[in-house]
């Protein structure tokens, strides 16, 4: 591991047309709440645009210690996950992470709604894929950072890729599986170890 410094502050990002509400993020709050309420727990309302997502994350990240933090990130969230770890040298869990959302994402957009209240609707323009571009790492350094669990069922997303893009990480490759990983209850306790939380 990089660190042995117990783990003070955690950053949870949220997937396209997500949100803090989702099952994912909502169940890490839970934990970190009643089970480590000394670690500031943050899990922002991310902005459309990819480009003031990270200027977001920068701000908000700016006074957190390097070496005991970490984020957690799902889909879309894992490609800013490996932006912040690779910004911080922090460690990361990926969660089924979008390996390349300028590719992926280009054909949504226009107007989206968000899958934890429909109500909630927000415009994915044509220069976010191009921002999407400009962020994206070209290789991970010490992939012993990163955790990736990753789903071959993942109906959104080519599990191939994301095994590709983080080999010599900690892959926890799930036979089955969704996007959404619904039984992340059942990963929990592999994800809080690597963070020194179990």
């Amino acid at each position: 591991m990089p660190t042995s410094r117990p783990l003070t502050h955690l950053l949870y990002l949220h997937g396209f047309r997500s949100s803090p509400e989702s099952a994912k993020a909502r169940r890490m709050a839970q934990q970190m709440t009643t089970r480590h309420p000394e670690v500031t727990w943050w899990c922002p309302q991310l902005p459309p645009s990819p480009r003031e997502a990270c200027q977001m994350l920068t701000r908000g990240l700016k006074d957190w210690p390097r070496e005991s933090m970490a984020v957690i990130g799902s889909s879309l969230g894992g490609f800013y996950a490996t932006w912040v770890a690779e910004l911080t040298g922090c460690k990361a869990v990926l969660l089924n992470p979008a390996v390349d959302p300028a590719r992926d994402l280009a054909q949504y957009i226009g107007e989206q709604t968000c899958w934890q209240d429909p109500q909630e609707r927000f415009f994915f323009r044509s220069e976010f894929v191009q921002e999407l571009r400009d962020l994206a790492c070209a290789n991970t350094t010490r992939p012993e950072r990163y955790l990736a669990i990753i789903a071959k069922g993942d109906e959104l997303l080519d599990w191939h890729e994301a095994y590709a893009r983080y080999a010599g990480a900690q892959i926890r490759l799930l036979e089955d599986g969704d996007h959404a990983i619904s039984d992340f209850e059942v990963q929990m306790p592999a994800l809080l170890t690597f963070l020194g939380l179990s």
